[in-house]
């Protein structure tokens, strides 16, 4: 079984759990902080801590906060722990008014702890209409900042040039929701400071297992404006692939979260920055405790209902289990559990604390192409531990490599991105690694290349400087856009006309686009290879640097070749948008095979 967590307390921390219910508030106080929650809506309308009445922006209307419930319980209460339910029955009389879906949504004071829980069990039941669930979910600009006069709508509504913000450090900056996303794998713990008092508002997800598309999924950390997001499910750099469909009589539960929301505060005020270290160090100790033993919903599973399995496959492997499906088809899974782990130096991994249920295997590993599938189904029972025997896993490779551009990782974050254009500067992101997170990169495009597209000679050029990390539209004017076809050029010595060479893409991300391709004729009227309309990512405009993963392996006839110099044409045709374009993980010529 868990433990529960251990958290540093002011005075106070020895107090009882309590529960006082009036007609329209729940509140739930354990001498260190209270919450209050609308009876029976269950939103969260205040948290008072360390002599603040409200940390919660009072601006913020409350029926803006969520589904409301209909129904209040008392699932517990005691001194040391009170948990309370808030529930939303669907019926057919509300067919068309509301998402048909049982919600039951729960919230958790433990004594001597800084902060509650909270977590969600969705339910649908066999015989009701189906639907698409779409979502559920540094220095920063005060809200007012925003709006005019004191910001200046961009090219979409979340993203605002601060013109005269309040504070007048950030003016000139762009604010932007998207420009603060991150991959599940890294998203264990973000939320808010203030300084005046210092005190720290966290949000920190022990597990990943709940969240939908696997440990390289981005979703969103922050909304507009201070709003704290748990972001569960998203079709964030994804689409349409990661909204989960439910046909008519499909039935479906599954618990999301729990999460814990987290206080902390600095006594003398010297460094609020401590919260940030203080609440990576909480983080820590609530991945120790799951799964939690104190949460009562039968259907969250806690540790003796759960399985293990383990293994040896390769070094920094990606390893994971999720809903059986095809080779690859995790990335758009999400209506089910993922359990994801990266191996160690020796190659061996472990996965613990797994949901009972039946799932396949699948993995990937940065340095290589392609996605491995164990062929068995795996049925996990409670009290499992599985020891598969050694996985190999052999990537795709019909001939010997001629030449590479990039790095199979998945991502395109090694090839050339821009400085941002000064007038649209976040400074947050400034000699940063994830820098590709500035607003308007796709318009650096159009400058580096004004009157032609992007030509790459093997052996002349570097990856990093000269592919520009997104085929990007060249914008003409202010609402017309010029597709644009980039060129690879590369010798050959000698060439086997009768012969297969293979010509491997593998997209980083795809958004309203098609890649077209053609061998040493730019003019013929059919590529030699087309994807069709691909992708939803959408990862252009919000600033990520990977959505959808997409592997194609082109055969490529000998006599579309010529000895000496030759050139591959990369078309992307669609230029409705500026947003419309292709990310590229690693594109790779191979020679046939035996020579």
């Amino acid at each position: 079984m868990g433990h529960p967590p251990a958290t540093s307390s002011p005075a106070g921390a020895t107090a009882g759990v309590s529960v006082m219910v009036s007609d329209r508030y729940v509140e739930i106080k354990n001498g260190i902080f209270e919450v209050t929650l609308s009876n029976p809506d269950g939103i969260v309308t205040g948290v008072r801590y360390n002599g603040v009445d409200n940390l919660m922006e009072i601006l913020n209307k409350e029926d803006k906060r969520g589904i409301k419930g209909t129904e209040f319980r008392i699932i517990y209460q005691d001194e040391n722990q009170a948990e309370v339910s808030f529930v939303r029955t669907w019926d057919p009389s509300l067919e068309g008014k509301a998402v048909p879906l049982n919600i039951d949504k729960r919230f958790i004071v433990l004594r001597g702890c800084s902060g509650f829980y909270t977590y969600g069990i969705y339910e649908h039941q066999e015989g009701w209409p189906g639907f698409s669930m779409v979502e559920t979910r540094r220095i920063m600009p005060m809200p007012e900042d925003r709006v005019s006069p004191r910001g200046q709508q961009l090219a979409y509504p979340e993203a605002v040039l601060l013109v005269d913000p309040i504070n007048p450090d950030l003016k000139g900056e762009v604010d932007d929701k998207y420009q603060y996303s991150c991959e599940n794998q890294y998203n264990n713990v973000h939320g808010w400071i203030s300084f005046d008092p210092p005190i720290g508002f966290w949000q920190i997800t022990p597990s990943e297992e709940f969240r939908t598309g696997g440990p390289v999924k981005q979703n969103l950390t922050s909304h507009v404006g201070p709003t704290m997001l748990a972001m569960f499910l998203s079709g964030h750099y994804a689409g349409d692939d990661l909204t989960p469909k439910f046909m008519t009589g499909e039935y479906w539960k599954k618990v999301h979260g729990p999460v814990f929301m987290y206080l902390n505060s600095s006594w003398d005020g010297s460094n609020p920055t401590l919260l940030w270290k203080d609440a990576k160090v909480q983080m820590m100790i609530e991945k120790e405790s799951w799964p939690y033993y104190f949460a009562l919903s039968d259907d969250f599973q806690k540790t003796e209902q759960r399985g293990r399995i383990s293994d040896l496959y390769a070094t920094s492997a990606y390893v994971g289990l999720a809903l059986p499906g095809d080779v690859g088809s995790w990335q758009r899974e999400c209506k089910g559990y993922q359990f994801w782990c990266r191996a160690h130096d020796n190659g061996s991994f472990s996965i613990r604390n797994i949901v009972a249920g039946d799932y396949n295997l699948y993995a990937w590993v940065p340095g290589f192409i392609g996605d491995y599938k164990l062929d068995a189904k795996l049925t996990i029972s409670s009290g499992d531990d599985i020891y598969l025997g050694d996985l190999v896993y052999e990537p795709p490779r019909d001939g010997p490599t001629m030449w590479e551009i990039g790095i199979p990782d998945r991502s395109a974050s090694e090839f050339y991105v821009p400085d941002p254009n000064p007038n649209y500067v976040n400074r947050l992101y400034i000699n940063h690694p994830d820098r590709f997170r500035q607003y308007g990169l796709w318009e650096r495009y159009a400058e580096l290349y004004p009157d032609s597209d992007l030509v790459y000679t093997i052996g002349q050029s570097d990856y990093t400087t000269d592919w520009f990390f997104a085929q990007v539209n060249r914008r003409t004017d202010q609402s017309t856009y010029q597709p644009t076809t980039w060129q690879i050029k590369f010798n050959l010595d000698s060439v086997s006309p009768n012969s297969t060479y293979k010509f491997r893409v593998a997209l980083a991300s795809s958004a309203n686009a098609e890649l077209q391709v053609r061998f040493n004729n730019q003019d013929r009227t059919a590529p030699h290879f087309t994807t069709g309309l691909i992708g939803k990512d959408n990862t252009i405009a919000r600033h990520g640097i990977h959505g959808l993963y997409w592997l194609f392996n082109i055969d490529v006839s000998g006599a579309w070749l010529v000895q000496g110099m030759n050139t591959i044409y990369l078309k992307q045709p669609r230029n409705q948008s500026p947003f419309q374009g292709l990310m590229y993980d690693y594109l790779r010529m191979e020679g046939p095979s035996g020579i």
